[in-house]
């Protein structure tokens, strides 16, 4: 039987990360990012599947210093992001999906509801962080209204996880060039990886 380890559960695990990570696809800010994602799995195949936009660290710490909105696909992500630090950083964090407005305009135009929720966050998402980790047609939405000059994020977190549009919906975050991103290729993703991703930024601010 292996020993149990009580103490700092979490300061340990990153131990263990780093001990058997020999060769590290990034460095700085971006593999602390990307440490956090594994712990949350226990996946490292994120080591070769994750991808930062260039400027997605610096583009957003800086948003969060300047108190931006934060939209979530889900409730799920929304109840995971640590919010004591949002709240003194003046920031607000959202997610429009059980919305009664969104309901309504979904079940009247025949749309998915993270559809429309997109839709209804474009007042206040200019200079803010979106993070997806559950649907592809969101991530989709938000790169349609980026790319038709509708909106313009600071940072996309667009990591949706299954088998139907998901891949898609990346390589089209991926293939813009407006909006600095941090995604996962392919079929993986999660909730817990974009909670991870964007609580490790707002550990830096």
């Amino acid at each position: 039987m292996k020993e149990i380890i009580f103490g700092d559960i979490e300061k340990r695990s990153f131990e263990i990360i780093e001990k058997e990570v020999s060769v590290k696809p990034f460095q700085g800010k971006e593999w602390l990012i990307l440490r956090r994602m594994i712990h949350a799995s226990a996946d490292f195949e994120l080591l070769s599947l994750v991808r930062f936009h260039k400027d997605a660290v610096s583009s957003g710490i800086e948003a969060l210093k300047r108190g931006c909105f934060i939209f979530t696909d889900t409730k799920m992500a929304l109840s995971g992001i640590r919010k004591e630090k949002l709240k003194r950083l003046g920031c607000k964090i959202r997610c429009f999906l059980g919305k009664k407005e969104v309901k309504k305009m979904a079940s009247e135009k025949g749309l998915p509801r993270s559809y429309v929720a997109v839709d209804f966050s474009v007042p206040y998402i200019n200079g803010g962080i979106y993070v997806i980790g559950n649907s592809p047609t969101a991530l989709i939405r938000v790169v349609e209204l980026v790319e038709k000059g509708i909106c313009l994020p600071s940072l996309i977190i667009g990591m949706p996880v299954g088998f139907v549009n998901v891949s898609q919906a990346k390589e089209m975050l991926v293939n813009q060039n407006k909006v600095p991103y941090i995604t996962v290729i392919g079929r993986k993703g999660g909730t817990a990886l974009a909670v991870a991703a964007i609580n490790q930024l707002i550990e830096f601010v």
